[in-house]
């Protein structure tokens, strides 16, 4: 019964609307700093932006739950749009890296998805929600390690669109180093 009354309130938790747990972080303030493990094995740290590129911190429920697996689809499939600008992204949840590991080989993610086991830094960003999970909130931070946006309503089938669309609005610079290869942007790692 209390493993029936936990998937209840945690499908709950992923279809509430996100202004009942809106970040109290504020377009200004400093962005916390995290070092998390992705799914690639390589450690992330906020700090190894600065004064480099700006970091969209695209935090999502759960690994493997319909609106995630939709944001992460897009991401892959139109990724090149938010590269195209002097921007790293991420997404970040609390789940064990193995499942965040599992999610990203199924989904084929070639950018960092970075697990927050410990929820520490969930709680710094203040996205942990009432079922314990990160709500699904997108924060834009600048090279100086700024809060330039925090966007709470997404959409996860055109994130990826969406991320561009809000890079381009505030400004980002457009990427100049080209992978003569296959004509990526070269990502900060």
């Amino acid at each position: 019964m209390i493993k029936q009354l936990s998937k209840i309130l945690l499908a709950a938790a992923l279809v509430l609307p996100l202004a009942a747990t809106a970040t109290d972080l504020k377009v200004g303030d400093t962005a916390p700093n995290f070092k998390l493990q992705a799914t690639d094995g390589h450690f992330y740290q906020l700090s190894d932006y600065k004064g480099k590129q700006t970091l969209v911190l695209a935090w999502y429920p759960m690994a493997n739950t319909h609106g995630c697996t939709l944001e992460c689809k897009s991401l892959v499939q139109k990724g090149h749009l938010i590269r195209e600008y002097n921007a790293v992204y991420m997404m970040a949840s609390v789940d064990e890296l193995e499942d965040n590991q599992a999610f990203a080989k199924e989904q084929k993610a070639d950018f960092p998805m970075l697990s927050d086991p410990t929820k520490e830094t969930a709680k710094a960003y203040d996205v942990l929600n009432f079922v314990r999970v990160a709500s699904r909130v997108t924060f834009y931070i600048g090279e100086d390690g700024k809060i330039l946006k925090i966007d709470e309503d997404i959409n996860a089938e055109t994130a990826a669109e969406d991320i561009a669309a809000n890079l381009a609005a505030l400004n980002i610079d457009k990427a100049e180093a080209e992978l003569e290869n296959n004509g990526e942007t070269a990502q900060v790692e």
